[in-house]
Protein backbone atom coordinates (compact mmCIF):
# COMPACT_ATOMS: atom_id res chain seq x y z
CA UNK A 1 0.00 0.00 0.00
CA UNK A 2 1.09 3.57 -0.61
CA UNK A 3 2.55 5.76 2.09
CA UNK A 4 2.19 9.35 1.05
CA UNK A 5 2.77 12.60 2.87
CA UNK A 6 1.98 15.76 0.92
CA UNK A 7 4.13 18.82 1.44
CA UNK A 8 2.77 22.12 0.21
CA UNK A 9 5.81 24.33 -0.24
CA UNK A 10 5.52 25.63 -3.81
CA UNK A 11 5.73 22.75 -6.28
CA UNK A 12 7.19 20.26 -3.82
CA UNK A 13 5.78 17.30 -2.05
CA UNK A 14 3.90 14.18 -3.16
CA UNK A 15 5.95 11.62 -1.30
CA UNK A 16 5.21 7.96 -1.75
CA UNK A 17 6.81 4.88 -0.22
CA UNK A 18 6.06 1.40 -1.51
CA UNK A 19 6.58 -2.02 -0.01
CA UNK A 20 9.63 -3.48 -1.66
CA UNK A 21 12.61 -5.78 -1.54
CA UNK A 22 16.16 -4.65 -2.12
CA UNK A 23 17.35 -1.32 -3.45
CA UNK A 24 18.01 -2.21 -7.08
CA UNK A 25 16.83 -0.35 -10.15
CA UNK A 26 16.94 3.07 -8.56
CA UNK A 27 13.58 2.33 -6.94
CA UNK A 28 14.27 1.49 -3.30
CA UNK A 29 15.02 3.13 -0.01
CA UNK A 30 16.78 0.94 2.55
CA UNK A 31 16.14 1.82 6.16
CA UNK A 32 18.99 0.37 8.29
CA UNK A 33 17.43 1.73 11.45
CA UNK A 34 15.71 4.78 12.93
CA UNK A 35 17.30 8.04 11.91
CA UNK A 36 19.15 6.65 8.91
CA UNK A 37 17.84 6.95 5.34
CA UNK A 38 19.63 5.98 2.14
CA UNK A 39 17.86 7.39 -0.94
CA UNK A 40 18.16 6.15 -4.51
CA UNK A 41 16.51 8.51 -6.98
CA UNK A 42 13.61 7.60 -9.26
CA UNK A 43 13.25 9.09 -12.76
CA UNK A 44 13.25 12.88 -12.71
CA UNK A 45 14.89 15.26 -10.30
CA UNK A 46 14.67 14.70 -6.57
CA UNK A 47 13.09 17.64 -4.79
CA UNK A 48 13.65 17.57 -1.05
CA UNK A 49 10.89 19.23 1.01
CA UNK A 50 11.92 21.80 3.55
CA UNK A 51 10.14 19.77 6.22
CA UNK A 52 11.97 16.54 5.41
CA UNK A 53 12.88 16.01 9.06
CA UNK A 54 9.23 15.74 10.00
CA UNK A 55 8.68 13.14 7.30
CA UNK A 56 11.65 11.05 8.41
CA UNK A 57 10.52 11.24 12.04
CA UNK A 58 7.07 9.89 11.22
CA UNK A 59 8.59 7.23 8.98
CA UNK A 60 11.14 6.10 11.59
CA UNK A 61 8.51 5.89 14.30
CA UNK A 62 6.35 3.53 12.26
CA UNK A 63 8.95 1.21 10.72
CA UNK A 64 10.17 -1.35 13.23
CA UNK A 65 13.45 -3.23 13.16
CA UNK A 66 16.44 -3.15 10.89
CA UNK A 67 16.50 -3.93 7.21
CA UNK A 68 13.01 -2.63 6.43
CA UNK A 69 12.59 -1.82 2.77
CA UNK A 70 10.49 0.65 0.85
CA UNK A 71 10.55 2.50 -2.43
CA UNK A 72 10.35 6.26 -2.85
CA UNK A 73 8.84 8.15 -5.77
CA UNK A 74 9.70 11.83 -5.93
CA UNK A 75 7.88 14.69 -7.58
CA UNK A 76 9.89 16.14 -10.48
CA UNK A 77 10.17 19.90 -10.75
CA UNK A 78 7.95 20.06 -13.85
CA UNK A 79 4.17 20.17 -13.97
CA UNK A 80 2.43 17.28 -12.19
CA UNK A 81 -0.21 17.30 -14.92
CA UNK A 82 2.12 16.00 -17.62
CA UNK A 83 1.91 12.33 -18.52
CA UNK A 84 5.55 11.55 -17.80
CA UNK A 85 5.12 12.63 -14.19
CA UNK A 86 2.23 10.26 -13.59
CA UNK A 87 4.89 7.66 -12.88
CA UNK A 88 6.24 9.84 -10.08
CA UNK A 89 3.26 11.57 -8.51
CA UNK A 90 0.73 9.67 -6.47
CA UNK A 91 -2.38 11.19 -4.92
CA UNK A 92 -2.04 11.66 -1.15
CA UNK A 93 -3.62 9.12 1.18
CA UNK A 94 -4.01 9.02 4.95
CA UNK A 95 -0.54 8.33 6.28
CA UNK A 96 -1.44 6.20 9.28
CA UNK A 97 -3.81 3.93 7.34
CA UNK A 98 -1.29 3.50 4.56
CA UNK A 99 1.43 2.46 6.94
CA UNK A 100 -0.76 -0.03 8.75
CA UNK A 101 -1.56 -1.72 5.45
CA UNK A 102 1.99 -1.57 4.16
CA UNK A 103 3.61 -3.42 7.02
CA UNK A 104 2.01 -6.84 6.34
CA UNK A 105 3.07 -6.53 2.71
CA UNK A 106 6.66 -6.00 3.77
CA UNK A 107 6.56 -9.03 6.04
CA UNK A 108 5.41 -11.56 3.43
CA UNK A 109 8.43 -13.69 2.61
CA UNK A 110 8.84 -14.42 -1.07
CA UNK A 111 5.82 -12.36 -2.16
CA UNK A 112 5.77 -11.09 -5.73
CA UNK A 113 7.00 -7.53 -6.20
CA UNK A 114 5.47 -5.51 -9.02
CA UNK A 115 6.94 -2.51 -10.75
CA UNK A 116 5.60 -0.42 -13.60
CA UNK A 117 7.45 2.01 -15.81
CA UNK A 118 7.31 3.99 -19.01
CA UNK A 119 9.77 2.69 -21.58
CA UNK A 120 11.89 4.88 -23.83
CA UNK A 121 9.58 4.44 -26.83
CA UNK A 122 6.52 5.27 -24.74
CA UNK A 123 5.00 1.85 -24.05
CA UNK A 124 4.31 0.78 -20.47
CA UNK A 125 6.03 -2.27 -18.96
CA UNK A 126 4.63 -4.19 -16.01
CA UNK A 127 7.22 -6.31 -14.24
CA UNK A 128 7.16 -8.98 -11.54
CA UNK A 129 10.34 -9.27 -9.50
CA UNK A 130 12.20 -7.24 -12.11
CA UNK A 131 11.11 -9.43 -15.05
CA UNK A 132 8.60 -8.48 -17.72
CA UNK A 133 5.05 -9.70 -17.18
CA UNK A 134 3.36 -7.70 -19.91
CA UNK A 135 3.64 -4.51 -21.89
CA UNK A 136 0.85 -2.07 -22.78
CA UNK A 137 1.65 -1.08 -26.34
CA UNK A 138 0.50 2.40 -27.40
CA UNK A 139 3.14 3.26 -30.01
CA UNK A 140 2.54 0.63 -32.71
CA UNK A 141 1.80 2.70 -35.82
CA UNK A 142 0.99 -0.36 -37.95
CA UNK A 143 -2.22 -1.07 -36.07
CA UNK A 144 -5.23 1.01 -35.03
CA UNK A 145 -5.42 -0.23 -31.44
CA UNK A 146 -3.61 -0.36 -28.10
CA UNK A 147 -2.90 -3.84 -26.75
CA UNK A 148 -0.99 -5.97 -24.24
CA UNK A 149 1.90 -8.05 -25.57
CA UNK A 150 3.69 -10.16 -24.63
CA UNK A 151 1.90 -11.78 -21.73
CA UNK A 152 4.26 -14.02 -19.76
CA UNK A 153 2.66 -16.58 -17.51
CA UNK A 154 3.91 -18.68 -14.59
CA UNK A 155 7.31 -20.20 -15.24
CA UNK A 156 8.00 -17.84 -18.12
CA UNK A 157 5.44 -19.37 -20.52
CA UNK A 158 4.42 -17.14 -23.44
CA UNK A 159 0.64 -17.20 -23.06
CA UNK A 160 -0.48 -15.36 -26.20
CA UNK A 161 0.31 -15.56 -29.90
CA UNK A 162 3.19 -13.38 -31.13
CA UNK A 163 1.87 -12.76 -34.66
CA UNK A 164 1.71 -10.17 -36.19
CA UNK A 165 4.08 -8.39 -33.78
CA UNK A 166 6.74 -11.06 -34.31
CA UNK A 167 7.24 -14.04 -36.63
CA UNK A 168 7.50 -17.26 -34.66
CA UNK A 169 8.01 -20.60 -36.38
CA UNK A 170 4.99 -22.87 -36.09
CA UNK A 171 2.44 -20.19 -35.27
CA UNK A 172 -0.70 -19.91 -37.35
CA UNK A 173 -0.59 -16.49 -39.01
CA UNK A 174 -4.24 -15.69 -39.61
CA UNK A 175 -6.35 -12.74 -38.44
CA UNK A 176 -3.56 -10.15 -37.97
CA UNK A 177 -5.95 -7.98 -35.96
CA UNK A 178 -5.94 -10.53 -33.10
CA UNK A 179 -3.19 -8.81 -31.17
CA UNK A 180 -2.55 -10.82 -28.01
CA UNK A 181 -4.88 -9.11 -25.47
CA UNK A 182 -6.87 -6.30 -27.04
CA UNK A 183 -10.26 -4.65 -27.32
CA UNK A 184 -12.12 -3.58 -30.43
CA UNK A 185 -15.57 -3.00 -31.87
CA UNK A 186 -16.49 -4.01 -35.41
CA UNK A 187 -18.98 -1.16 -35.73
CA UNK A 188 -19.30 1.77 -33.34
CA UNK A 189 -20.68 4.91 -34.89
CA UNK A 190 -19.98 3.37 -38.30
CA UNK A 191 -16.26 2.81 -37.61
CA UNK A 192 -14.33 -0.39 -37.03
CA UNK A 193 -11.52 -0.86 -34.50
CA UNK A 194 -11.65 -4.66 -34.50
CA UNK A 195 -10.10 -5.08 -37.92
CA UNK A 196 -7.11 -3.10 -39.17
CA UNK A 197 -5.21 -2.24 -42.32
CA UNK A 198 -3.36 -5.57 -42.36
CA UNK A 199 -6.72 -7.37 -42.32
CA UNK A 200 -7.64 -5.76 -45.62
CA UNK A 201 -4.26 -6.20 -47.29
CA UNK A 202 -3.78 -8.95 -49.89
CA UNK A 203 -0.54 -9.47 -51.80
CA UNK A 204 0.60 -6.03 -50.71
CA UNK A 205 -2.54 -4.25 -51.90
CA UNK A 206 -5.01 -2.61 -49.51
CA UNK A 207 -8.76 -2.66 -50.05
CA UNK A 208 -9.26 1.10 -49.78
CA UNK A 209 -13.03 0.88 -49.46
CA UNK A 210 -12.75 -1.32 -46.37
CA UNK A 211 -9.85 0.70 -45.01
CA UNK A 212 -12.06 3.81 -45.09
CA UNK A 213 -14.30 2.20 -42.44
CA UNK A 214 -11.49 1.85 -39.92
CA UNK A 215 -11.48 3.87 -36.74
CA UNK A 216 -8.46 4.25 -34.48
CA UNK A 217 -7.82 4.00 -30.76
CA UNK A 218 -5.56 6.92 -29.92
CA UNK A 219 -3.81 6.74 -26.55
CA UNK A 220 -4.27 10.11 -24.85
CA UNK A 221 -3.34 9.89 -21.20
CA UNK A 222 -1.87 7.85 -18.38
CA UNK A 223 -4.17 8.69 -15.50
CA UNK A 224 -2.31 6.55 -13.00
CA UNK A 225 0.51 4.01 -12.93
CA UNK A 226 1.29 2.55 -9.51
CA UNK A 227 2.97 -0.55 -8.13
CA UNK A 228 3.04 -1.72 -4.53
CA UNK A 229 4.11 -5.14 -3.35
CA UNK A 230 1.99 -7.82 -4.97
CA UNK A 231 -0.09 -5.45 -7.06
CA UNK A 232 0.04 -2.83 -9.76
CA UNK A 233 -2.58 -0.59 -11.29
CA UNK A 234 -2.60 1.08 -14.68
CA UNK A 235 -5.31 3.57 -15.65
CA UNK A 236 -5.18 4.94 -19.19
CA UNK A 237 -7.46 6.79 -21.57
CA UNK A 238 -7.85 6.59 -25.31
CA UNK A 239 -10.09 8.20 -27.90
CA UNK A 240 -11.82 6.36 -30.70
CA UNK A 241 -11.38 8.60 -33.74
CA UNK A 242 -12.53 8.59 -37.36
CA UNK A 243 -10.11 8.61 -40.30
CA UNK A 244 -10.51 12.42 -40.24
CA UNK A 245 -9.52 12.59 -36.58
CA UNK A 246 -12.97 13.31 -35.12
CA UNK A 247 -13.60 11.75 -31.71
CA UNK A 248 -16.69 9.55 -31.60
CA UNK A 249 -16.13 7.67 -28.31
CA UNK A 250 -13.80 7.71 -25.30
CA UNK A 251 -12.42 4.81 -23.31
CA UNK A 252 -11.05 4.65 -19.79
CA UNK A 253 -9.17 1.42 -19.13
CA UNK A 254 -8.28 0.33 -15.62
CA UNK A 255 -6.14 -2.78 -15.21
CA UNK A 256 -5.22 -4.20 -11.81
CA UNK A 257 -2.46 -6.82 -11.70
CA UNK A 258 -1.59 -9.33 -9.00
CA UNK A 259 -0.22 -12.83 -8.47
CA UNK A 260 -2.62 -15.31 -6.86
CA UNK A 261 -1.60 -17.66 -4.05
CA UNK A 262 -1.33 -20.56 -6.52
CA UNK A 263 1.04 -18.55 -8.74
CA UNK A 264 -1.50 -17.60 -11.39
CA UNK A 265 -0.99 -14.15 -12.89
CA UNK A 266 -4.10 -12.02 -12.89
CA UNK A 267 -5.29 -8.98 -14.81
CA UNK A 268 -8.56 -7.33 -13.77
CA UNK A 269 -9.68 -5.31 -16.77
CA UNK A 270 -12.34 -2.61 -16.57
CA UNK A 271 -13.20 -0.69 -19.73
CA UNK A 272 -15.57 2.27 -19.58
CA UNK A 273 -17.00 3.31 -22.95
CA UNK A 274 -18.27 6.91 -22.94
CA UNK A 275 -20.32 8.62 -25.61
CA UNK A 276 -19.21 12.00 -26.90
CA UNK A 277 -21.81 12.41 -29.66
CA UNK A 278 -25.54 11.84 -29.71
CA UNK A 279 -26.84 8.88 -31.63
CA UNK A 280 -23.73 6.67 -31.75
CA UNK A 281 -24.75 3.04 -32.11
CA UNK A 282 -22.65 0.17 -30.85
CA UNK A 283 -23.78 -2.36 -33.42
CA UNK A 284 -24.29 -5.97 -32.35
CA UNK A 285 -21.60 -7.49 -34.56
CA UNK A 286 -19.81 -10.79 -34.02
CA UNK A 287 -16.33 -9.29 -33.97
CA UNK A 288 -16.40 -7.06 -30.91
CA UNK A 289 -15.23 -7.13 -27.30
CA UNK A 290 -12.27 -7.89 -25.05
CA UNK A 291 -10.16 -10.60 -26.67
CA UNK A 292 -7.29 -12.97 -26.05
CA UNK A 293 -5.50 -14.82 -28.84
CA UNK A 294 -3.86 -17.68 -26.99
CA UNK A 295 -0.52 -19.28 -27.76
CA UNK A 296 -0.93 -21.41 -30.90
CA UNK A 297 0.12 -24.66 -29.22
CA UNK A 298 -2.71 -24.18 -26.73
CA UNK A 299 -5.49 -23.92 -29.33
CA UNK A 300 -7.70 -26.88 -30.23
CA UNK A 301 -6.79 -26.77 -33.92
CA UNK A 302 -3.10 -27.33 -33.14
CA UNK A 303 -4.12 -30.87 -32.12
CA UNK A 304 -1.63 -30.97 -29.27
CA UNK A 305 -4.23 -31.41 -26.54
CA UNK A 306 -5.63 -27.90 -26.34
CA UNK A 307 -9.22 -27.49 -25.23
CA UNK A 308 -11.94 -24.96 -24.50
CA UNK A 309 -14.20 -25.40 -21.49
CA UNK A 310 -16.81 -23.08 -19.99
CA UNK A 311 -18.54 -22.86 -16.62
CA UNK A 312 -21.41 -25.04 -17.85
CA UNK A 313 -19.06 -27.79 -19.00
CA UNK A 314 -19.50 -27.04 -22.71
CA UNK A 315 -16.29 -27.99 -24.49
CA UNK A 316 -14.53 -26.81 -27.63
CA UNK A 317 -17.00 -25.88 -30.40
CA UNK A 318 -20.00 -26.30 -28.11
CA UNK A 319 -18.75 -23.39 -25.97
CA UNK A 320 -19.28 -20.87 -28.79
CA UNK A 321 -22.10 -18.38 -28.27
CA UNK A 322 -23.04 -19.54 -24.78
CA UNK A 323 -23.86 -16.90 -22.14
CA UNK A 324 -21.90 -18.08 -19.12
CA UNK A 325 -19.77 -16.49 -16.36
CA UNK A 326 -16.40 -17.83 -17.54
CA UNK A 327 -14.45 -19.67 -20.22
CA UNK A 328 -11.04 -21.34 -19.98
CA UNK A 329 -8.61 -22.18 -22.79
CA UNK A 330 -5.91 -24.65 -21.79
CA UNK A 331 -3.26 -26.75 -23.50
CA UNK A 332 0.48 -27.25 -23.87
CA UNK A 333 3.00 -24.42 -23.95
CA UNK A 334 6.59 -25.60 -24.22
CA UNK A 335 5.54 -29.07 -23.13
CA UNK A 336 3.64 -27.98 -20.03
CA UNK A 337 -0.12 -27.58 -19.63
CA UNK A 338 -1.01 -23.91 -19.23
CA UNK A 339 -4.26 -22.01 -19.45
CA UNK A 340 -6.00 -18.68 -19.86
CA UNK A 341 -9.34 -18.04 -18.19
CA UNK A 342 -11.59 -15.05 -18.73
CA UNK A 343 -14.23 -14.28 -16.10
CA UNK A 344 -17.17 -11.94 -16.69
CA UNK A 345 -18.07 -9.88 -13.61
CA UNK A 346 -21.75 -9.67 -12.58
CA UNK A 347 -21.56 -5.86 -12.80
CA UNK A 348 -20.36 -5.99 -16.40
CA UNK A 349 -22.63 -4.80 -19.20
CA UNK A 350 -25.12 -7.55 -20.12
CA UNK A 351 -23.68 -10.20 -17.82
CA UNK A 352 -23.44 -13.08 -18.48
CA UNK A 353 -21.79 -12.22 -21.76
CA UNK A 354 -22.01 -14.32 -24.93
CA UNK A 355 -18.63 -15.84 -25.81
CA UNK A 356 -17.11 -15.65 -29.28
CA UNK A 357 -14.61 -18.45 -28.68
CA UNK A 358 -12.93 -20.31 -31.53
CA UNK A 359 -10.92 -23.53 -31.82
CA UNK A 360 -8.12 -21.70 -33.67
CA UNK A 361 -7.24 -19.75 -30.52
CA UNK A 362 -9.46 -16.67 -30.19
CA UNK A 363 -11.73 -16.00 -27.31
CA UNK A 364 -13.75 -12.87 -26.88
CA UNK A 365 -16.29 -11.65 -24.36
CA UNK A 366 -18.88 -10.06 -26.65
CA UNK A 367 -21.95 -8.58 -24.91
CA UNK A 368 -23.00 -6.71 -28.06
CA UNK A 369 -23.77 -9.48 -30.59
CA UNK A 370 -26.84 -10.96 -28.93
CA UNK A 371 -28.12 -12.29 -32.25
CA UNK A 372 -24.94 -12.99 -34.22
CA UNK A 373 -23.18 -14.77 -31.36
CA UNK A 374 -25.80 -15.76 -28.76
CA UNK A 375 -28.52 -16.55 -31.32
CA UNK A 376 -31.13 -14.40 -29.62
CA UNK A 377 -33.88 -12.44 -31.38
CA UNK A 378 -32.57 -9.04 -30.28
CA UNK A 379 -29.62 -7.93 -32.43
CA UNK A 380 -27.98 -6.25 -29.43
CA UNK A 381 -27.52 -2.77 -30.91
CA UNK A 382 -26.98 -0.19 -28.17
CA UNK A 383 -27.29 3.59 -28.34
CA UNK A 384 -24.40 5.26 -26.53
CA UNK A 385 -25.42 8.87 -26.10
CA UNK A 386 -23.25 11.80 -25.19
CA UNK A 387 -22.48 11.82 -21.47
CA UNK A 388 -23.55 8.20 -21.01
CA UNK A 389 -21.28 5.22 -20.46
CA UNK A 390 -21.23 1.45 -20.11
CA UNK A 391 -18.77 -0.64 -18.10
CA UNK A 392 -17.14 -3.92 -19.15
CA UNK A 393 -15.44 -5.86 -16.34
CA UNK A 394 -13.41 -9.03 -16.73
CA UNK A 395 -10.68 -10.97 -14.97
CA UNK A 396 -7.96 -12.68 -17.00
CA UNK A 397 -6.14 -15.52 -15.24
CA UNK A 398 -2.94 -16.90 -16.74
CA UNK A 399 -2.40 -20.19 -14.99
CA UNK A 400 -0.67 -23.56 -14.84
CA UNK A 401 -2.64 -26.74 -15.52
CA UNK A 402 -6.23 -27.05 -16.65
CA UNK A 403 -9.26 -25.24 -15.26
CA UNK A 404 -9.61 -27.75 -12.41
CA UNK A 405 -6.02 -27.55 -11.22
CA UNK A 406 -6.21 -23.75 -11.44
CA UNK A 407 -9.55 -23.79 -9.55
CA UNK A 408 -11.23 -21.45 -11.99
CA UNK A 409 -14.72 -22.18 -10.65
CA UNK A 410 -13.58 -21.10 -7.16
CA UNK A 411 -11.78 -18.10 -8.64
CA UNK A 412 -15.05 -17.05 -10.27
CA UNK A 413 -16.87 -17.18 -6.93
CA UNK A 414 -14.21 -15.02 -5.31
CA UNK A 415 -14.24 -12.54 -8.19
CA UNK A 416 -18.02 -12.30 -8.39
CA UNK A 417 -18.28 -11.53 -4.68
Amino acid sequence: MAITSPHTSGNRGHWKFRGGRGDGGGRAVTVPGPGSIVVRAFKGSVVMPTSAAEMWTVYDDMIAGEGAHAAAVFHSDSSPDTEKNMFQIIRPVVLGVAFSLALPTLSIAGAAEFSIEREDLGDIAVQIDGKLFTRYVTTDTVTNKCYFWPVIGPGGALMTRAFPMKDVAGEKQDHPHHRSVCFGLQNAGGFNTWHERLTFTRDGKVDEKKEATLGRQVHTKVVSAEASGNSATLVVMCDNVTPDGDIYMRQTRTVNFHVAENGSRVMDVEIVLSGVQDGITLVGKKDSGLSVRVAHSMCVDAKQGGRIINSNGDADGKAWGKRVPWVDFNGPVDGKTMGVAMLNHPDSFRHPTPWHVRSYGLFTANPFALKEVAGEKDNGDFELKSGRSIVLKHRLIFHEGDEQKAQIAQAWKAYSN
